[in-house]
């Protein structure tokens, strides 16, 4: 008996010893929240809860096979893993469907929608490319690492999800941040996207020339939601409504009006966060959020620690793309920035972001178990 349990331990730290379990316990807390809330803003439905467990179980399942690839594996497959990841992205766009253009493949088992898998293959890329040469890039390199992500945020521009290409573009730049890029091309790139927003905003040509009508709505939304309370301001408003009424403890797990009684429209994907706020109020709001910083300056510290380049690129920027992301979707539930369509990660109901996301932290614990090895 004594050897069959010693043996059994053994088997159990050979399978787990490439996790990283600080980081694998606040995922866990997260997709245990989300399963939660989930349940409660589905109308207590236990076909919804247990389909979104069943992602989860493959996103961990991924996590968990990602994280026993060395680094060395990990960089080598880099560039077929982006290539691949190219061809969904122009299938998309001849057979996808969605409410205001092409984004998801209908798979007839699940939808899939291919900008997720950018998500993790272009800062791999990204990194991959950079750690040939000398860091902080050169110009030479710098141009080839900007095509590296243009060429993604352009097909996913096309689709058209600004806000999904606008985050998968964000990871790059972050690649490029964490390489030791000077700060003058960030100033400058900053004053471009500002010259080019302030265009699109205020000019009459910019306006009707570079936005289509639905990005048009939002944005006067924005500004606005009280302009049409009824239309296009409906769901931020009722957003906001359900986050004021949480208060300091919520109204309880289950009790919250405003998605109980469909004043929140999408309160099961991207503003699940609102639904949150109502019933587990600002204490179950901090918490969430801690635990989101917790899983990035976890990453952040596996990057700092990683002996590899490539290894120290890709940690940290998942991290910080994973923060973008809970910031995009916190304003946007809470009125402070557009309404962009972006999930809240590992609460929003969705199967191909959960996946990728914890895919991409496989990533991040393959660099911390392997050590980053040093390229050959």
């Amino acid at each position: 008996m004594k050897i069959i349990l010693l043996w059994l331990l053994d088997l159990l730290r050979r399978f787990a010893r490439t996790l990283d379990w600080p980081l694998l316990a606040a995922l866990l807390a997260l997709m245990g929240i989300g399963l939660a809330v989930l349940y409660s803003a589905g109308g207590h439905s236990e076909a919804m809860m247990k389909a979104q467990a069943a992602r989860y179980a493959v996103g961990l399942g991924a996590l968990w096979l990602l994280s026993r690839v060395s680094v060395i594996a990990l960089r080598s497959a880099t560039p077929a893993a982006y290539a691949l990841s190219l061809l969904p992205l122009v299938a998309v766009l001849f057979v996808g469907t969605g409410r205001s253009g092409a984004h998801w493949i209908d798979l007839g088992v699940f939808y899939f929608q291919p900008a997720e898998l950018m998500k993790l293959s272009l800062p791999m890329m990204a990194a991959w490319y950079l750690n040939l040469g000398t860091l902080p890039p050169r110009l030479s390199n710098l141009l080839v690492a900007a095509g590296i992500v243009a060429l993604p945020t352009g097909l996913i521009m096309l689709q058209p999800d600004f806000g999904t290409a606008m985050l998968v573009a964000a990871s790059g730049v972050f690649v490029l941040y964490l390489a030791g890029l000077s700060w003058w091309w960030f100033a400058a790139a900053g004053a471009g996207a500002a010259t080019a927003g302030a265009l699109a905003l205020f000019a009459p040509i910019g306006w009707f020339s570079m936005l289509r009508p639905y990005q048009q709505d939002r944005i006067l939304t924005f500004r606005d939601p009280e302009n049409d309370p009824l239309g296009a301001g409906w769901n931020i408003i009722q957003s906001k409504i359900a986050i004021g009424s949480g208060g300091w403890s919520g109204m309880g797990w289950g009790q919250g009006s405003q998605s109980h009684l469909n004043y929140i429209p999408e309160h099961t994907t991207d503003f699940i966060f609102a639904v949150l706020a109502e019933e587990f109020g600002w204490i179950g709001v901090a918490v969430t959020l801690a635990l989101y910083l917790f899983v990035t300056g976890r990453c952040l510290w596996i990057a700092a620690n990683a002996r590899d380049a490539f290894g120290r690129l890709v940690a940290g920027t998942l991290g910080l793309s994973m923060f973008v992301y809970v910031l995009v979707n916190g304003g946007m539930v809470s009125g402070l920035l557009p309404v962009v369509g972006v999930p809240m990660p590992l609460l929003s109901y969705g199967g191909t972001a959960a996946v990728s996301l914890l895919a991409g932290l496989g990533v991040v614990m393959a660099v911390q178990a392997h050590g980053g090895q040093r390229r050959p």
